[in-house]
């Protein structure tokens, strides 16, 4: 669905959901977010994907917050059960249920894009823009990230695994598996680094003048209008925070002073 769309659409879309996320504040607009990202991701085909890598990151982020907040909130009043100086507090496991939820929106929006994305597209896009060539490496590499690792990865369990590498079920066979895998997945992602390096300087990567791209990116007026709205959207959110955090009666007294001293 987002390989029809201009990237730059995709992209400022994600953003401006993750900045109304974060401004709004509440679980319920996080758990909406979370749903709409997963409904996106089936519609899109790319569900399975995108929930396996998400389980990654926010399985094990969860269980810390439910560690940390859960057992030791300071905040805490209403405990719940208590095992000496730990305590479960209904205030800790309410601000661990906010963060998980909006942890868990943030990231599956982003994994909905990254997945959903043409990396080609999107580097096109914005040399278009006469964006820095660095920033869209930077933002490619990382894209790309994850896959790079996984390939690299399988590669070197199916070369070890060639010259006798026995891993079994158990947790100690597992894990002294991927101490030995770590080794050669570093040094072969530090080895394609070079080489990727020693190739964007042959092709004058760093080199200043106008640019070319093969790579035609559709665009339309009905997008453009749509990234405005959406970046003017968030920047409301973001102004509506601030105002709701700032003592009753200083927005006012703000005005009305600009207005005398007018």
């Amino acid at each position: 669905m987002a390989a029809r769309l201009n990237p730059l659409t995709a992209l400022t879309a994600a953003a401006a959901v993750l900045v109304i996320t974060t401004a709004a504040s509440s679980w319920a607009v996080s758990l909406t977010v979370a749903v709409g990202a997963v409904l996106l991701a089936a519609a899109a085909g790319i569900v399975r994907r995108v929930l396996l890598a998400a389980a990654v990151i926010v399985v094990p982020f969860w269980l810390s917050l439910l560690v940390i907040h859960g057992l030791f909130f300071p905040e805490g009043r209403t405990a719940l059960a208590s095992w000496g100086p730990a305590r479960v507090t209904a205030e800790g496991l309410t601000f661990a249920l906010e963060m998980g939820l909006r942890t868990a929106a943030f990231v599956l929006v982003l994994m909905v894009f990254s997945f959903s994305v043409r990396i080609p597209e999107l580097v096109a896009a914005l040399t278009a823009r006469r964006v820095p060539p660095q920033v869209g490496y930077v933002l490619a590499s990382t894209l790309l990230l994850a896959p790079l690792v996984a390939a690299r990865l399988d590669k070197v369990r199916q070369a070890q695994e060639s010259r006798g590498l026995v891993v079994g079920r158990g947790i100690g066979s597992r894990l002294a598996a991927i101490r030995l895998q770590m080794v050669p997945l570093v040094l072969g992602l530090v080895h394609d680094a070079g080489i990727r390096a020693q190739s964007l300087d042959a092709r004058g990567f760093r080199s200043t003048g106008p640019r070319t791209s093969f790579t035609q990116v559709r665009d339309s007026a009905a997008q453009a209008t749509f990234r405005v709205f959406a970046i003017l959207l968030a920047l409301a959110a973001v102004g509506w925070r601030i105002a709701e955090s700032l003592p009753a009666g200083s927005l006012s007294a703000w005005f009305l002073s600009g207005a005398g001293g007018g």
